[in-house]
């Protein structure tokens, strides 16, 4: 029987609306499209992005404090494996570094040798980016094709170095050594015996110019395949047009630098705003953009690896008619050359001096910066008069990028991200350092 007595409701209370509330999720550190030790805490409203906290530090090696603890010429090395894909122009900021506290410059043919290499290495990480966005954005045919083209510069970067990657080639006053007169070969396998491997070895008949110079005639067909594949591609547009979009202000304001400058418009570019080594000497565009989204950046990364080719087309023509030395001819900064080495004792004692205590540079501080293909790189550098830097502290574009993703990714979805992570071209050995 029902209560009837007055105020009693023996009806079930109605449930209070849930709250709604944005959820957390961790973007890597292990995921494939997270480009290595990235991790991004991500404050998510189902799929669109409300926060972004970059953590950083999972590859920090203390380059920098490593640094001061070696002589000026041992940490060169280390300037390869801060931005393993631009090895080249690590080493190019920092060798200039040093040459301008000691007062040197290198000689003109090293110099162009320099600028040859930089476009080299440029063209090497654009294409690794290339390959390894489009397979973040589900495009798998790019990479191999990208990468058909790096094994190729690889070889170049063998013929001068002895390595693939971590050359330890600029140093300062000059390079390692001159160019050589011949190209490695590939040889004919055991087990695939018959087969011809001719046109494998057509650019290698000759010189590492005659490489060179193959290789930047046969390029831009190479760029023009990429294109092909991507640049109207309906499925690449609908996932970079529009997304990520960095506007000038938004830009400056970040401090950033290379192709995420001008990929928003602004024509700013070290190797012509404040030319070093040879870059005034040669010609060439900057590519610029105005839409300040991914697909922008695209278009300025393929436009650069064409500028690049030509470059390295005027480098090969100078270096051809001009030979000459490589390194200043001063026994405080470079090492004796084997025959040196080997006829006197003092060329030996100075052969062990020079790798093991090295030599001291004058006290005083100095900033040297290059473009390197993800923007300003840049050494500042203190010395104390010792043989060794009282101070060294690397200014890395991919850290100022990095710190912008809560300002440029809020409000995009979860699947941008990837997109902007990617068109940011990270190497976390010079974002942590």
């Amino acid at each position: 029987m029902n209560d009837m007595r007055p105020g009693l409701d023996l009806r079930p209370a109605a449930e209070p609306a849930p709250e709604i509330r944005n959820y957390t999720m961790n973007f890597g550190p292990q995921h494939p499209a997270a480009h290595g030790v990235l991790r991004l805490i991500l404050e998510m409203d189902g799929e669109v992005v409300q926060r972004v906290d970059p953590h950083v530090g999972l590859l920090h090696r203390g380059t920098e404090k490593l640094a001061e603890s070696k002589p000026f010429n041992q940490s060169i090395g280390y300037m390869d494996r801060l931005d393993y894909v631009s090895m080249m122009c690590n080493e190019h900021a920092y060798v200039r570094a040093i040459e301008n506290l000691l007062g040197i410059e290198a000689p003109e043919r090293a110099q162009w040798i320099r600028t040859m290499y930089d476009e080299v290495t440029r063209i090497l990480n654009h294409l690794m980016w290339l390959g390894s966005n489009a397979l973040d954005l589900g495009a798998m045919a790019v990479m191999l094709y990208a990468f058909r083209e790096r094994e190729e510069l690889m070889d170049a970067y063998e013929a001068v170095s002895g390595a693939r990657m971590h050359a330890t080639y600029y140093r300062p006053g000059g390079v390692y050594r001159d160019l050589p007169d011949h190209m490695p070969r590939y040889k004919e396998s055991p087990w695939r015996k018959g087969k011809t491997l001719k046109k494998f070895n057509e650019w290698r008949e000759g010189s590492l110019l005659d490489f060179l110079e193959a290789f930047a005639d046969d390029f831009p067909t190479r760029v023009d395949e990429y294109e092909t594949l991507l640049t109207e591609n309906r499925i690449w547009k609908q996932r970079t047009v529009g997304v990520g979009v960095v506007s000038p202000e938004l830009a400056k304001q970040w401090g950033m630098t290379g192709v995420m400058l001008r990929g928003s418009g602004i024509e700013w570019d070290l190797r012509k705003k404040q030319p070093y080594a040879k870059y005034a000497e040669v010609d060439f565009d900057v590519p610029v953009s105005s839409g300040g989204d991914c697909y922008d950046r695209y278009l300025v990364r393929v436009a650069e690896m064409r500028q690049s080719a030509r470059i390295i087309k005027q480098c090969v023509a100078w270096l051809r008619a001009n030979p000459g030395p490589v390194m200043v001819d001063n026994y405080k900064i470079r090492p004796p050359s084997r025959e040196e080495m080997k006829e006197s004792m003092e060329g030996l004692i100075h052969h062990f001096k020079h790798f093991t205590e090295g030599y001291c540079v004058p006290a005083g501080e100095t900033y040297a910066a290059v473009e390197a293909p993800k923007g300003e790189f840049g050494i500042y550098l203190v010395s104390d008069g010792a043989n060794k830097p009282f101070r060294l502290h690397a200014r890395a574009p991919g850290f100022a990028h990095l710190s912008s993703m809560d300002a440029v990714i809020r409000g995009y979805m979860l699947a941008d991200a990837v997109a902007m992570i990617g068109t940011y071209d990270l190497v976390f050995g010079e974002v942590d350092r």
